[in-house]
């Protein structure tokens, strides 16, 4: 019997590690994305499930014109994008120097890494009563609680980008005599930055995801306040064009930030 495991791999599309074209990924995209729709479309219109539980697409598209038109969708959309950017913002200014710190030397990772994954357990939405007693209701704490969904995560994998730069970097730069500071400026932060790139962009989609928890915190705005006044009301087809707008949004900042990436290091984008 021929073992097909045996023959080296073809070139193609689909070899390991295989190539695409941009026009080849960009077909491959649009079909995963098309697929997914077209599967709602159809078993909307099949009639099997109450429009009340799965509104059709053509009602949530609708649905999110009125929104636009009628009830500030463009407000309710930067709001949030403001709230997510400014927790999101501060997690990164506190987490990066603390994760360089703790990949960089044992006694800060002794202290601080235990406490970071004791504390990264805790489920966000528990601090909300706490942050309304000490922060009010007001945009301070629906921005504290994106932070915390994100900070703590973001340390500890900051930490681990930093302990994964080469030896041979850190030797090298230990026999032409660099110092501490040098070493953390010059050697551990230059090779990490790919890797904490994709970190940020990684933790900017968890951040999204705490948007609705945030905004349980006495929010009159937003697309999640909006999502949960819908939920009250049985308004489906808000809760999907809410969900799907937060998606969209967040697809935009994600190819963002994989644009730069391949801007700024295009060297980590090809392979031998």
């Amino acid at each position: 019997m021929t073992d097909i495991f045996s023959h080296p791999a073809r070139p193609g599309i689909w070899r390991i590690a295989g190539q695409l074209s941009r026009r080849q990924y960009w077909l491959f995209a649009i079909l995963g994305l098309f697929v997914p729709f077209a599967a709602w479309a159809m078993l909307s219109a099949s009639g099997w499930v109450d429009p009340m539980f799965l509104p059709g697409p053509w009602n949530v598209l609708t649905r999110l014109v009125t929104w636009l038109l009628e009830d500030d969708l463009a407000g309710d959309a930067l709001i949030s994008t403001y709230r997510v950017a400014a927790g999101f913002a501060l997690s990164a200014a506190l987490a990066l120097p603390l994760g360089l710190l703790i990949g960089a030397f044992r006694p800060v990772e002794a202290l601080l890494e235990p406490l970071t994954d004791f504390i990264r357990y805790m489920p966000a939405v528990a601090f909300i009563p706490l942050v309304m007693l000490w922060l009010g209701i007001g945009e301070s704490a629906k921005i504290s609680i994106i932070f915390i969904g994100t900070f703590f995560q973001m340390v500890l994998m900051v930490a681990d980008n930093v302990r994964l730069v080469p030896l041979a970097q850190i030797e090298a730069a230990l026999t032409m005599g660099a110092t501490r500071f040098e070493m953390m400026r010059l050697v551990l932060a230059q090779s990490a930055r790919p890797a904490i790139l994709d970190t940020l962009r990684i933790t900017m989609g968890w951040a999204w995801t705490y948007l609705v928890v945030a905004e349980l915190v006495a929010a009159n705005s937003g697309l999640g306040y909006a999502i949960l006044k819908a939920q009250r009301y049985l308004k489906t087809d808000t809760i999907f064009g809410g969900i799907i707008l937060i998606g969209l949004i967040g697809l935009v900042i994600d190819q963002g930030f994989r644009w730069l990436h391949r801007r700024l290091y295009p060297w980590a984008h090809t392979r031998g």
